[in-house]
């Protein structure tokens, strides 16, 4: 296999900053994510943002079936010749928000695993259109910004614990598998980068009587950090027509004082409050 850098210089690519392009240099990195991925034969694996196709090709030795998305005409056209060789190979020219995973032909119905660089500027997009899709996807295996994932896999009472780290932890299960320093791309970006690993649940931690309603519940939490979770709730659209006396009994319904701060409530606290809520 071809290294990057050779990739790069044979066919002439030039990195376009409007998408956010950094290309991952670093093949000792290529193959721990390889590793991480645990691809068998029975796999079917969504890569995001293909690129110059090092990684997808090596998912592609084990992989059942690999979809490589890439929105870059002229990676596309670098893709189609470099993988030409491998017929479990698809390259989709397009949006990966505009990817649907329903779509994919799934033999005996497996899960689908997705493994991509994703681009700091749509994290929480791709995040979002992962999670509406968690019913056919298995695992994922995501880079993105040090920081992101740092509040993707935080615990209550931290800093980095807030509104994408409840989200996320609700439907799956996620954990920091390895850092990658800035020097592993090129060009080099301003910004350091992690690799997260992550199962989507068979239910979610809380079974939730609305999802939407708990999804806007946690924002409007953490609407104000430094203010109490009581006055929050007291400011957010979803208390309108809830008296003062109807929030602090659902409060102590679910075992929550009002005067702590959203970001010390734990997951399943949110739920259970949601739930609430939701049925007065």
């Amino acid at each position: 296999m071809s290294s990057p850098k050779e990739i790069i210089r044979q066919y002439a690519i030039k990195p376009r900053k409007r998408l956010g392009q950094s290309f991952l240099m670093e093949q000792n990195v290529i193959r721990n994510i390889s590793a991480i991925a645990q691809v068998t034969k029975n796999d079917i694996i969504v890569e995001i943002g293909a690129g110059i196709g090092v990684l997808t090709e090596e998912l592609a030795q084990n992989a059942a079936k690999l979809i490589a998305v890439e929105m870059d005409d002229k990676l596309v056209e670098v893709l189609k010749d470099k993988l030409l060789k491998y017929n479990n190979v698809q390259i989709y020219s397009g949006d990966i928000l505009k990817f649907d995973f329903g779509a994919i032909d799934r033999d005996g119905q497996q899960k689908i695993k997705v493994i991509g660089n994703v681009p700091y500027n749509i994290s929480s997009p791709v995040l979002f259109h992962l999670l509406s899709f968690r019913k056919i996807i298995d695992s994922f295996i995501l880079m993105l910004q040090k920081e992101v994932i740092q509040r993707l896999v935080a615990f209550p009472g931290g800093k980095d614990y807030g509104v994408p780290s409840v989200i996320l932890q609700m439907f799956a299960a996620v954990e920091k598998v390895l850092d990658v320093p800035a020097g592993c791309f090129y060009p080099r970006p301003k910004v350091e980068s992690s690799v997260m690993k992550g199962f989507f649940l068979e239910r979610p931690l809380v079974e939730l009587a609305d999802e939407d309603f708990f999804i806007r519940l946690v924002r409007d939490a953490f609407a104000q950090r430094r203010k109490m979770l009581i006055n929050n709730l007291k400011k957010s659209k979803l208390s309108e027509g809830f008296s003062d006396i109807d929030l602090k009994e659902a409060l102590d319904a679910a075992g929550i004082d009002g005067q702590r701060r959203g970001e010390t409530l734990s997951v399943e606290e949110f739920g259970q409050l949601s739930n609430i809520l939701f049925r007065q």
